[in-house]
């Protein structure tokens, strides 16, 4: 319990310092006994909580669903980012915006959902028709599916006059999150908790079907719900803030190092690793070349990267 205190510590830290860094001038000394009309107090309110919140949130919400569906695939390597689902989710929100515009933002993020679900579900399909498959070679399987995705959805796009929307949504930016633009992702924090109270169905599930279905559980709904959670968390982080890659991969790694596969005892672990990690790379992004700013996404893909690698070259001498 001290150390779980000590990380939300670390996260109110982090949240603190995200509420004060960036090209406008807010400082706690202009804060205090500002007036309602102040710059300020403007900027505060308007710009920068909701962003820490959406960092927040966002993070939180991919580590758990990254930790979700590797109990789902069974396999320390799969995540949105490695299983094809945020580039489903992007195709998603490309196709409804070429046949619906005026669509609102949930029904975008509904369709997105459901492509981001059609892309899981077809990337664990996969996965079943490889025979004797590695642990090393399943990141690689959706990798290399979500490139193709990704190759359909920018050629739609080039086609179309969209590659700039797609670009938005292909790259995690909270630069442009303001009031009002953020609440969608309150959605995914609702997921999270759901994903929290079903943690020991997906603890067994993550066991095969075999040992599930003996216990009395019904793996198939089990693995629906999942899939799920999934894709609605993702396709609300890439209609909000685009991609996010990686986070749920480091992160569950990281904690399952430490605590092991029970879901019920790391989950709150993961969820707030994944806000910290998302925090300290958008301060990272906004401090290197301070007043201009680097992606979230391009930090997380560079860090998430090199500790992809660790963790490959790691599993790889555990194997030999």
């Amino acid at each position: 319990m001290k150390a779980l205190a000590g990380a939300c510590l670390l996260i109110f830290v982090l949240a603190a310092a995200s509420l004060f860094v960036g090209v406008s001038d807010v400082t706690p000394g202009k804060l205090i006994g500002a007036d309602a009309g102040s710059r300020a107090l403007q900027v505060l309110l308007a710009s920068r909580i909701p962003r820490t919140l959406a960092i927040i949130l966002a993070g939180m919400s991919m580590a758990v669903a990254g930790f979700i569906m590797q109990m789902l695939a069974r396999n320390r390597f799969v995540e949105p980012s490695t299983a094809g689902t945020m580039e489903s989710a992007s195709l998603g929100m490309l196709v409804v915006t070429l046949l619906a515009p005026q669509a609102p933002v949930m029904g975008k993020m509904l369709a997105a959902s459901a492509f981001a679900l059609a892309g899981t579900a077809l990337f664990l399909r996969i996965l079943r028709s490889i025979p004797l498959r590695s642990v090393l070679i399943v990141p690689l399987v959706g990798i290399m599916m979500g490139n193709v995705i990704s190759a359909v959805a920018t050629f739609i796009a080039y086609r179309f006059d969209l590659l700039q929307a797609l670009a938005a949504w292909t790259t995690g930016d909270f630069s442009s999150v303001l009031r009002g633009r953020y609440e969608l992702l309150w959605l995914s924090f609702l997921l999270t908790g759901i994903a929290y109270f079903a943690a020991d169905r997906f603890t067994v599930a993550g066991l095969g079907e075999d040992f599930t279905t003996n216990l009395g559980l019904h793996y198939r709904r089990v693995l629906r719900l999942g899939l799920v959670i999934v894709s609605m968390v993702t396709a609300s982080v890439v209609a909000t803030v685009g991609m996010v890659p990686f986070v749920g991969l480091i992160v569950p790694n990281i904690v399952a190092m430490a605590m092991g596969d029970n879901m019920r005892h790391a989950l709150p672990w993961v969820a707030i690793l994944g806000a910290g990690l998302v925090l300290a790379c958008d301060l990272a992004g906004r401090l290197i070349r301070f007043p201009y700013e680097i992606p979230v996404g391009t930090v997380m893909g560079v860090v998430g990267s090199a500790l992809f690698l660790a963790l490959l070259l790691r599993k790889r001498r555990q194997l030999g």
